[in-house]
């Protein structure tokens, strides 16, 4: 069997390539693996993000639809579980320690449209189309979707994404702040990397505790993310980060921050 996705130390970042080029990059028990051995890998200090790409032109279709027939002879609870494997893969990313970027090229479908957004950054190909294909199949959406969708995009158009899978461009995603960047296709690799170069640059602890309060922030109250930037910048101030910071901008030269 051809090998359906790979991992890439790249040294300061982990590169999670799905290869199912033949399947429109259609999820792959490779590619789960792949993904959850960078979430691992990026537990190592020198690594400062994840980066989730493709091969063959398309970032991901979702969920094969072969396998999904195979599935429906499965028990509801068997059924349960297989779903429960996308949703830790979601989760595993969600927590990941350090920034996620996803560089979509042609465009992300279904499960393919769940995983996109469970990055940090997005950066896409120019005319990349985002479907949400569930309903076309009698399918419902899974892998956060609804959850991201409701968040990130207006109510009516993430109904009807959902209700009509209709496809959205990348340009209008980007229009509503969605997506990051918009390039040509032969730059969307490129570019992605260059948000990971930026990232490298950057304090690590600072961007470790942002990504894990902006999660918290949906599902806390106003006061008590209050709360929790108060202790987080108390912490932050007197940390070797701020004092490089600050005085990297006092003496107006470029800050000099290192990983652990």
């Amino acid at each position: 069997m051809s090998q359906l996705a790979r991992l890439d130390d790249l040294g300061d970042r982990a590169v999670v390539v799905n290869m199912n080029g033949a399947r429109r990059g259609a999820l792959s028990p490779e590619l789960y693996d792949a993904i959850n051995a960078a979430v691992r890998l990026a537990e190592q200090p020198r690594i400062r993000a994840i980066l989730l790409t493709s091969e063959g032109g398309f970032f991901c279709a979702g969920g094969d639809l072969n396998v999904l027939i195979e599935r429906r002879g499965l028990s509801e609870a068997q059924r349960r579980g297989k779903v429960d494997e996308l949703h830790g893969l979601i989760r595993g990313l969600r927590a990941a320690p350090v920034p996620v970027i996803a560089a979509v090229e042609g465009g992300a479908a279904g499960a393919g449209l769940s995983l996109a957004p469970a990055a940090d950054l997005i950066v896409a190909e120019a005319g990349a189309k985002f479907t949400a294909a569930y309903v076309k199949a009698g399918l419902v959406p899974d892998g956060g979707l609804t959850s991201s969708l409701s968040r990130i995009l207006p109510r009516p158009l993430a109904m009807e994404m959902c209700l009509l899978a209709r496809p959205v461009t990348a340009e209008r995603m980007a229009d509503l702040g969605a997506v990051n960047l918009v390039v040509p296709a032969d730059e969307v690799l490129r570019a992605a990397h260059g948000l990971a170069d930026r990232l490298a640059k950057g304090p690590p602890e600072a961007q470790r505790i942002i990504r894990h309060m902006m999660a918290e922030a949906y599902e806390t109250t106003e006061a008590a993310q209050l709360d929790r930037e108060r202790d987080a910048m108390a912490q932050a101030a007197a940390a070797p980060e701020a004092g490089e910071g600050i005085s990297a901008f006092l003496e107006k030269r470029a800050p000099r921050f290192a990983a652990d």
